[in-house]
Order: C-alpha cells, then sequence, then structure tokens
C-alpha cells in the first residue's frame, strides 16, 4: 500500500484530504508543521508529500529545500492558498512536481496523486545520462555539463532539459512543455515556457532551443 504524508496545518482540510485518500486506498499520515513533518521524513519512507506552502515553524519552501538538498526524490504535490504566477514558479524551482491552490476538487487532487505515485523514477529508467552534441545531462546527479563545463539547474530546468534531450530535432508545443514539466493546466496566456526557456539557452547556447513560430520549441 502506498504511503502519502500530508503536511497540512488547516486540520478540516487535512482530515478530508486524508480520509479521501484512505477511501481511495492508501495509507496516510497527516502532519501540522514543517519541521515535524521533516523528521516524519527522516524516519520512515513515503510514496508521495502534499504539502502547504503556509506551515508553521518551517513553511512549505523550507521543507522542500531540507528535503530536495538531502537527495531525497519524493514526489511533492504542493496543494496551498497561495495561487500567484510567482508562487507558483517558487514551488516548481524548489522542486515541486506538482501545484494546486485552494480552493480544490478533490477529484483533481485523486488523479494527480495517482499519476506522481505511478510515475517511474528517473533511476529505474535504465538511463544514468543523456547526451546530444557536447550537452550532457546526468539523471542522477541531475548535472548538467555543456563542453566539459558543469552548470546548475533548478528542479524545472531539469525535467524541461531532460524532455529537450529525448526528444531531440522534434517540435514540442508550449502545452507539451507545460503538462510535462508543470503538470498542471497553466493559464494559457502565461509566458512560463518562455521564461525557462530563456533559462536554459543561458546554459546550453541560444542557437540549440530553436523557436519555431506558432508551434513551440525544439532542441537542435
Amino acid at each position: 500500500m502506498n504511503r502519502i504524508l500530508i503536511a497540512e496545518d488547516a486540520e478540516r482540510i487535512s482530515s478530508f484530504v486524508s480520509k479521501g485518500l484512505q477511501a481511495a486506498g492508501y495509507e496516510t499520515v497527516v502532519t501540522a508543521s514543517g519541521d515535524q513533518a521533516l523528521a516524519i521524513l527522516r524516519s520512515s519512507d513515503f510514496d508521495l508529500l502534499i504539502l502547504d506552502i503556509g506551515l508553521p515553524g518551517k513553511d512549505g519552501y523550507q521543507v522542500m529545500e531540507e528535503v530536495r538538498g538531502s537527495g531525497n526524490n519524493i514526489p511533492i504535490i504542493v496543494l496551498t492558498a497561495r495561487d500567484s504566477v510567482d508562487d507558483t514558479v517558487a514551488s516548481f524551482d524548489g522542486g515541486a512536481d506538482d501545484y494546486m491552490s485552494k480552493p480544490f476538487s478533490f477529484e483533481e487532487l485523486l488523479v494527480r496523486v495517482k499519476r506522481r505515485i505511478a510515475e517511474p523514477s528517473k533511476e529505474s529508467k535504465g538511463e544514468n545520462s543523456i547526451s546530444v552534441g557536447n550537452v550532457e545531462l546526468d539523471l542522477l546527479t541531475r548535472e548538467l555539463r555543456v563542453a566539459g563545463v558543469e552548470y546548475e539547474l533548478t528542479s524545472r530546468e531539469f525535467t524541461m532539459l531532460e524532455m529537450f534531450l529525448k526528444n531531440p530535432n522534434q517540435v514540442l508545443s508550449r502545452e507539451q512543455i507545460l503538462s510535462r514539466v508543470w503538470g498542471l493546466a497553466h493559464d494559457p496566456g502565461s509566458n512560463v515556457v518562455d521564461v525557462y526557456v530563456r533559462y536554459l539557452r543561458q546554459k546550453v547556447g541560444s542557437e540549440r532551443i530553436q523557436t519555431v513560430r506558432g508551434m513551440g520549441y525544439k532542441f537542435v
């Protein structure tokens, strides 16, 4: 049975989510603070973390920083009342795999939980690195090397670059990138994909990621 840790300080919400997930066949543990969440994660194994940002003690951003800093790749779904673009981007940059704002539909949350738990980890895919030309991405250490020079990547940059490298010379639409990298229905008017493409171009070279007008981007 898959185990899910719910870090949420609003008892009404945590109880609602916990009971729903248990009815769907999951084992749940609930905690109301960031410090407790970190302690629980250090002492026991879980398959998913549902994380509120506005936690007492260490907030959700600090929890993600410590979790990812320790090398723990547990899928994280942020569930928060904060719904600005800045909060969304900050959550993904901090290591979140998905993001939902409150109020939310439990049915939608359950779909996302199932998707994240079912998604194979990068370590299990049988590939330790991907190379296209002089661009090499290590899937285990998440390190990027371009002509031997190492660059640091945020969580979203890593996932986007992985997608590009696994589909060289293939046009990827903004919708495809949003679905894979952000895993949610994003505001179609948002330029978040373009912003992150610009970040990657600064590291792999602007000529590597080409804009295909009216269609999307491709890595060459």
